[in-house]
């Protein structure tokens, strides 16, 4: 019998980008957005706050963009200051990249394992899925889901009654499988 756990998001992850005022290191993202428009092009930020002096940083979403060139939806989700936007902009690559910032999950996210009913049994084989790109060690999700220390997670492993298709050191942010025989 197959068991799914789910890596969920609890909140929005930290940013990671030096602060000019304070030097710190660390910005909180509350979903709010800025919009601005100049004739017919268009300009977006997403606000976020850093989280020793609370100055305001700007994170670029759209740059000197034609107005028609954005969806409608969009943006009324921009105007709107839709939470699920700011989620869904934060783990895209191509904001991360021009941004030149990083995500900090430490505290961003939860195990659903739907329950402990599964320890008992003999084997058992886990479907673990990611509903946000969280990089997490796989080593430590099984070692929660499972109620084990990290350290006998790792002996399972060597011994070969901890099996996978992906390398389970390391970080991972896609959905794997794994069979633990006791």
């Amino acid at each position: 019998m197959l068991n799914n756990w789910v890596v969920m998001p609890t909140c929005l992850p930290l940013v990671l980008r030096r602060c000019h005022t304070c030097a710190s290191d660390r910005f909180r993202a509350n979903g709010k957005f800025r919009v601005n428009a100049n004739h017919k092009l268009l300009d977006a930020w997403l606000l976020v706050l850093c989280t020793s002096c609370g100055e305001t940083a700007k994170l670029t979403i759209l740059e000197r963009v034609n107005v028609r060139s954005v969806r409608p939806e969009l943006l009324d989700r921009l105007h709107a200051n839709d939470l699920g936007l700011a989620a869904e902009l934060l783990q895209n690559p191509v904001v991360q990249r021009r941004n030149r910032i990083a995500l900090d999950w430490d505290d961003a996210w939860r195990l659903d394992t739907g329950g402990s009913g599964h320890m008992d049994r003999e084997a058992i084989d886990v479907s673990v899925r990611f509903a946000a790109r969280i990089p997490v060690r796989p080593v430590r999700l099984i070692a929660e889901g499972c109620g084990l220390s990290r350290a006998e997670v790792e002996r399972l492993i060597t011994e070969g009654k901890l099996v996978s298709a992906v390398r389970l050191s390391g970080k991972l942010s896609c959905d794997f499988t794994f069979t633990l025989k006791r």
